[in-house]
């Protein structure tokens, strides 16, 4: 079983209230045992919402709120979910296809806090928590080439 974004399953849960509906994570998930997450809403916050970002070893809306606690809180909650979802299917958790940069699903860059759009090296939240566990993550854009060259998160 995956663990996929539900913003990149066309879910309006993305901070403005849309989505980052990807045909090509669409396709994976016909192919594959899959579970929705969306630790952001899972961690209360509203849709829509101001956007966040990664600051500090924290995360902060773009108001200057710090919104860490809610997303800890909703990783913990989704972790929690797939695993008794996986259990409850027979299945394990082979790996999670997550959107880039995201600050919750971010796998290897993020943006850096100051809502210019600079990118800098680092993970959200919920892949900190998904890669201590040693579950492998992918996002959108390194979803093409994993099963060619295994390209994942580290």
């Amino acid at each position: 079983m995956y663990l996929i974004s539900g913003c990149l399953l066309g879910q309006n849960c993305k901070y403005n209230g849309g989505n980052n509906a990807c045909e090509a994570v669409k396709g994976f998930a016909k192919m594959h045992s899959f579970f929705a997450v969306c630790p952001e809403t899972a961690g209360g916050l509203p849709v829509p919402r101001p956007p966040a970002e990664r600051r500090d070893g924290g995360v902060f809306d773009k108001d200057g709120r710090d919104v860490t606690y809610a997303f800890v809180r909703g990783s913990e909650i989704c972790l929690s979910e797939a695993l008794s979802e996986a259990k409850r299917r027979g299945e394990e958790i082979e790996g999670a296809v997550l959107k880039a940069r995201s600050p919750s699903c971010g796998c290897g860059s993020i943006y850096d806090g100051t809502f210019t759009g600079k990118i800098v090296s680092g993970n959200g939240i919920f892949v900190q928590m998904l890669l201590s566990k040693g579950i492998p993550v992918y996002t959108e854009d390194t979803l093409r080439q994993m099963d060619s060259i295994g390209l994942q998160c580290k």
